[in-house]
């Protein structure tokens, strides 16, 4: 479920003027504090080093553990582990596990045991017969005798990205590296479902992004884009989770996702509409602030393949 706390609702700490005890208090109080920072600081939304301040944002997935806190003097950073500060008000990250949006019953499913599981199929399958009578076919029939088993084993792999961690998919593939130029991987192909009809949307996305001292490896970006795809989906959501997990994981200088897919939903029922597409767009950071480098990148993405 996509919980949207809003991109430019921060809570600015620094280490000249924040204690333990500061920062539990401005969790607790995450409007007040930003209101009074926002007070003093004219600049408060303009883009800044990250060796200066730490933000923590209102969003996210958890899976950066640790608050790095410079001092605007120079003074060596101090970490952090939110985990260890014994907060009793709701963290700023919203999902504690990693996962992004959890869903009700996603932490079972990722932590269940092998009988677990086959319960889970068994359960799936049980109410796959039933649609089968539902819609006046015979499950028992020798063509669909199989098909409950079959299904269930089927929607489980189509939404396996319910049982994926974004810090096992990444993996430590975050590297030190003097690169201020964009970095792109187009044209990644991505098979979802849609949460209102469970049919398959499909389509290709985009991304990119600025480094800001650290670059992520290029098939990370693919897999994060795997991951999400693989739960039950609207294309809008899709689009953001995976700009937010990117900016997340090495804090570039901004992020950019374009996907473009054809919705099954509106092809073989309702309006009935093949050849249709819908394209999304999340655009933060440089991107969303700077026309000439979100023109960049929608150029290059347009670009013809280079074909041999």
């Amino acid at each position: 479920m996509d919980q949207d706390h809003g991109a430019t609702d921060k809570v600015k700490l620094t280490a000249d003027d924040t204690s333990e005890d500061e920062l539990h208090t401005s969790l607790q109080q995450p409007s007040r504090t930003l209101k009074s920072t926002a007070q003093q600081d004219s600049s408060f939304n303009e883009p800044r080093s990250r060796s200066r301040e730490h933000t923590l944002a209102r969003e996210g997935y958890g899976f950066r553990t640790t608050s790095r806190i410079a001092s605007s003097a120079g003074t060596p950073v101090v970490e952090h582990s939110l985990h260890s500060l014994s907060i009793s008000a709701p963290s700023p990250i919203p999902d504690m596990h990693g996962l992004g949006w959890p869903a009700k019953s996603t932490v079972s499913r990722l932590n269940e045991t092998p009988q677990e599981r086959a319960a889970r199929e068994a359960k799936l399958a049980a109410a796959v017969r039933t649609l089968l009578e539902g819609i006046g076919e015979d499950p028992d029939r020798e063509g669909l005798v199989r098909t409950p088993e079959r299904y269930a084993k089927a929607l489980l792999w189509m939404t396996k990205g319910y049982e994926e961690r974004l810090t096992d998919v990444i993996n430590d593939a975050i590297f030190a590296e003097d690169h201020d130029e964009m970095v792109i991987v187009r044209d990644i192909d991505v098979f979802s479902l849609c949460e209102h009809h469970l049919v398959p949307f499909t389509g290709k996305i985009s991304i990119g992004y600025i480094p800001n001292g650290l670059v992520l490896g290029l098939s990370k970006l693919a897999r994060i884009a795997e991951t999400f795809s693989r739960r039950l989906q609207v294309q809008e959501r899709l689009t953001r989770q995976i700009a937010i997990a990117v900016e997340e994981a090495i804090r570039p200088m901004g992020v950019a996702v374009v996907m473009e897919a054809t919705h099954l939903c509106m092809c073989m029922r309702g309006v009935q509409k093949p050849g249709s597409t819908t394209v999304t767009s999340t655009m933060r950071g440089a991107f969303r602030e700077k026309a000439k480098t979100r023109e960049e990148f929608l150029t290059l993405i347009r670009t013809p393949q280079y074909s041999r």
